[in-house]
């Protein structure tokens, strides 16, 4: 499958036509859209790197950039940019150094941009063949450290709502979804429910991640029917041994269904 790109630019000019030429012929699927939220948010589940050819307007243009920035950081995308010094400067206080995967400065070097684009190609070939896990809490610090946590075994995708939660699946499926009990607005049964009354998405497994461990409280979520539930208070390796667990229970029990049906 060949790598899908992104590339951002503003109107038709030599230099991003020539970007664009360079990187199709180098093989990969380019997509090319103005610097606008909308045109990004169509692209973007069918998008694996995004390349973004800066210019003057980059000082015009905040929403974009936070945009970016918030895609890359809760969804692990990667982010390529290509400008002079003023321009990357202007980003940079929008787009932290972390949501930055490379940067390119001009007089663009287009065959060292190339080869560090084949590097995160690769990484995205390895990446794709990972579990992915959307994980969905309301609590900022929690969800930094959950997925920094998994992020080296799994795909993580993380949302702060129930609402965000149901938005997120309606176009993506993942293999797991990790979800707070206890949450305001929508809580954790209710998305739950609101998952199972949906046929294209119900059979999505749903592990409670709760922080009482009481015997009434685990009753509790556990009649709810998840496919099954964390304490928040386990610490790094319990987590990751509990979801690996998950995961090669599930992977049993589908090899036992084939089995059965030949």
């Amino acid at each position: 499958m060949r790598t899908k790109i992104l590339l951002i630019s503003q109107g038709v000019s030599f230099m991003g036509n020539s970007i664009q030429k360079n990187l199709e012929s180098a093989g990969y699927d380019v997509t090319r859209v103005d610097p606008e939220v909308k045109e990004i948010v169509h692209h973007k589940d069918d998008t694996d790197i995004f390349v973004f050819y800066l210019g003057k307007f980059v000082a015009e243009i905040p929403e974009t950039l936070v945009y970016l920035k918030d895609i890359c950081l809760e969804e692990d995308r990667y982010l390529f940019l290509l400008g002079n010094l003023d321009e990357l400067d202007i980003v940079s206080h929008y787009i932290p150094a972390a949501a930055i995967s490379a940067k390119f400065e001009r007089p663009f070097d287009i065959k060292h941009i190339l080869s560090e684009l084949g590097r995160f190609a690769q990484a995205v070939d390895a990446r794709e063949m990972k579990k992915s896990i959307l994980l969905v809490d309301d609590d900022p610090t929690f969800l930094k450290m959950m997925k920094g946590w998994l992020d080296e075994e799994y795909r993580v995708t993380i949302v702060t709502s129930g609402t965000q939660a149901l938005m997120y699946i309606a176009d993506n499926k993942p293999d797991l979804i990790l979800l707070d009990y206890e949450m305001p607005v929508t809580s954790g049964p209710q998305v739950l429910e609101m998952i199972r009354s949906e046929t294209k998405v119900d059979r999505i497994p749903v592990i409670f991640l709760t922080g009482k461990g009481d015997r009434e409280s685990v009753l509790k979520v556990l009649s709810l029917k998840p496919d099954g539930y964390l304490l928040k208070s386990l610490n790094r390796d319990q987590i990751l041994k509990s979801i690996y667990e998950f995961f090669e229970k599930k992977h049993v029990e589908e090899l036992h269904d084939k089995a059965s049906i030949l």
